[in-house]
Order: C-alpha cells, then sequence, then structure tokens
C-alpha cells in the first residue's frame, strides 16, 4: 500500500448564513453567554452603518457593547494589546470580531489573551504551544465577515505581524474558533472592485494551495474543490456588479470553504505572503494574489495531477498544468490584479531576508515541493520582476 490513509478532521463551526441574518447578532451573543460584548473592527469599518448599526440593536436587545477599532491592515502586536487593554478595562466578557481579515484576526488574538498571564508570542503555532494558555480565560466569540477572503471566521488562529523582528506569527488555540459565525453577504455589498478582486483571489489560492498540499485529507479536498468552482463563477460577477446578492453569498461561502480546507496545509504563497506582508505591510490577498502563478510554476512537477482535476471541475479543455496556468493567468487579469510584487513596492534587494523568513514559516511545512531558501528567494525574484516563463 502506498497511499496515506490517515488523517485529522475538524469541522464543527456554527454558521448562521444568508441575507439579513445580522439581526441575529443579539442573540449569538446571548447564546455564548455574553452579557457585555466588546466589538472589535478595523479603523475603515468603525463609521460605516453596518457597525454602528450592530451595535444600536445589541443596545436595544439588553447588550451594551463597546467598541474598538484600533486594527491596521495587518494586525499587530500592539494592535492586539491596545484591543486587551480596552477589553479589561470596560469590564467586557465576549468578543464580536466584526471585519476583514485583519479585524477578525485581532479580535480572536484579544479573545484569546483575556484572561492570560503570558506574553501573546508564548502561544504561536509551534508544537503543543497552546496548551500553555488557560482555556478558561478565553472569551467567547462571535464573528461577523464584511469580506470573502480570510475565512478567518471558521480558523481557530490568528495571524499577527511582531514588529520588532517584521514577522508574521500563527498564533494557535482551538478555543479561538468562534462559537457563532453570523455570514451575511448584504455586509459584502459595498465593497469596491479591488478589494473584492484581492480577498476573493486570496480564498482561491486557500483552496489551491489547500489541494496541492501533501497528505491524505478527502474532505479538504473535496471542500477545496468546491470552492474553487464556486469563485471562477461567482467572482467576476461580485467584481462587475457588488449588488448581485447570489454571487457575493457564493464569495462569502467559498472564503469559508478555502479556510475549512486549509487545515490540510498551505504552501510556498502563503510562505512568501507572510513576510512580505509584515516587512512590506502589502494587503495579504493581493501578495497571495500576485505570487500565485510564480509559485504553480515551482512546483510544477508535483502538482500535474491536481491541475488536471480542477481543469476538469472548471470545464476547460485540454486538462493539464499549462491550461490552468494560463486560466490564472486570464482570471487574474480579468480581474485587474497586477503581475508584479514590484507594483505594489515591494522592493527585490530584499529577497534574501524575505526568502529565510519564508523558510522559516509554518506554510512551509504544506508545500507539495520542497522548497529551500534559494528556492524561495528565486521565486521572489521572478514575482517582482514579473518573470513568469
Amino acid at each position: 500500500m502506498t497511499k496515506k490513509i490517515v488523517g485529522n478532521w475538524n469541522f464543527p463551526t456554527s454558521v448562521r448564513f444568508g441575507p439579513g441574518r445580522i439581526s441575529e447578532l443579539a442573540d449569538a451573543c446571548k447564546a455564548t453567554g455574553m452579557k457585555k460584548p466588546l466589538l472589535i473592527t478595523d479603523e475603515g469599518l468603525k463609521d460605516l452603518p453596518m457597525v454602528r448599526d450592530a451595535i444600536a440593536a445589541n443596545e436595544a436587545a439588553g447588550l451594551p457593547t463597546g467598541l474598538f477599532a484600533g486594527v491596521k491592515g495587518n494586525p499587530t502586536g500592539k494592535n492586539v494589546e491596545d484591543g486587551l487593554a480596552v477589553y479589561r478595562a470596560g469590564g467586557h466578557d465576549g468578543v464580536i470580531a466584526f471585519g476583514g481579515g485583519s479585524g477578525l484576526d485581532a479580535a480572536k488574538a484579544v479573545a484569546l489573551m483575556a484572561g492570560q498571564t503570558r506574553p501573546m508570542w508564548d502561544f504561536e503555532d509551534i508544537g503543543d504551544w497552546w496548551t500553555r494558555a488557560d482555556p478558561a480565560g478565553i472569551a467567547p466569540i462571535v464573528a461577523v465577515p464584511t469580506t470573502s477572503g480570510t475565512g478567518s471566521e471558521v480558523g481557530r488562529a490568528s495571524v499577527i505581524t511582531k514588529e520588532d523582528t517584521h514577522e508574521k506569527k500563527i498564533i494557535f488555540h482551538p478555543k479561538m474558533l468562534p462559537a457563532i459565525v453570523i455570514s451575511d453577504p448584504e455586509l459584502t455589498i459595498g465593497l469596491p472592485p479591488h478589494v473584492t478582486a484581492a480577498t476573493g483571489v486570496d480564498a482561491f489560492v486557500h483552496c489551491f494551495e489547500a489541494h496541492c498540499a501533501p497528505g491524505y485529507h478527502p474532505m479538504a479536498d473535496g471542500v477545496a474543490l468546491e470552492g474553487m468552482r464556486l469563485i471562477a463563477d461567482a467572482l467576476p460577477r461580485a467584481y462587475d456588479d457588488g449588488k448581485d446578492i447570489e454571487a457575493r453569498a457564493d464569495m462569502l461561502s467559498a472564503a469559508s470553504m478555502g479556510a475549512t480546507a486549509f487545515q490540510k496545509g498551505l504552501g510556498g504563497v502563503h510562505a512568501l505572503a507572510h513576510p512580505i506582508g509584515a516587512i512590506f505591510d502589502t494587503h495579504h490577498g493581493l501578495t497571495n494574489a500576485i505570487l500565485l502563478p510564480y509559485v504553480m510554476r515551482a512546483n510544477r512537477r508535483a502538482i500535474e495531477g491536481n491541475c488536471e482535476t480542477i481543469c476538469r471541475l472548471l470545464g476547460l479543455a485540454a486538462p493539464g498544468f499549462d491550461t490552468l496556468f494560463e486560466w490564472v493567468l486570464a482570471f487574474r487579469t480579468r480581474l485587474g490584479i497586477v503581475n508584479t510584487l514590484a507594483e505594489i513596492g515591494v522592493d527585490v534587494n530584499r529577497a534574501e531576508e524575505v526568502a529565510t523568513k519564508a523558510k522559516g514559516d509554518p506554510s512551509d511545512g504544506g508545500s507539495p515541493i520542497e522548497l529551500s531558501v534559494a528556492d524561495y528567494a528565486e521565486i521572489f525574484r521572478r514575482a517582482c520582476v514579473g518573470e513568469l516563463g
């Protein structure tokens, strides 16, 4: 027997999905035992009606709700510390993680740290470090995603930038998984096309890297495939018409599916995107979208079969690597995704630093081919200057 047939699976999240479901926020908070939640989001959302309305609805339901919005696009340890200070000073007893991946990740980290005495970095996703946390000190979480990208609403980890070392760290604990998710596609209607595109391709990359990751996990593979099918159909529609509620719904579903699937593993795209984001403060989804074909090329010999399967699913003629590669390039162009890292302010001269950090990133372990520091440096260089050949 040559096929590996052993794996560990977990799909436990309770999701309330559909237009208008944000009206159930207060009920969801009460179901987790919250009496005075803190809504945590990013700076760009704090003044929008969706946030004001959510807080007002909670207040009307007898749930006084605080607000913390000091979260950057790439959340930092300082963002988490500041949010934790507000949480503790306000006597809050639960967290509403509201927004895109940055807001959700920061909020989940605040919830983890609510009752801890050790520094957050002691809970990095290394071995059994998560067992250092006091589970009784983790606050309950209700998640409300407003973008269709990271899928953090169904994840047990947060990606937080450690500013002194310019590294993105994955902070993990099983109880960081939100107890309830409210996925209301109406909250994503206002996303501008460029954000819709970048976050949507991020979700595609999650599905693609999960499907190509080594190991036996047919449940994750199936979820990843359906996620890619949904994205291929729905993302161009949502990009063209932000009010297409069915396309928005499919994208919101696909984002959660990508994050569910990548418990199987990620790979070189994310291994590179994490240090690039930490060093250059680039948008995570856009960084992934740019990197994807360059990493595909490096992994070609190990992913031919995956590419054939994906091509057949997408109805592409002549299934194989070349066909899917060309489709990815055309898909990115259709969505206005730029072709090089240089176009988003990334300096090719930092190749060795980025490559070294990429090799040390947890996502490296999911690469279908073992990539060396030199390999990562070459991929990075090519992605900076646009060498796809």
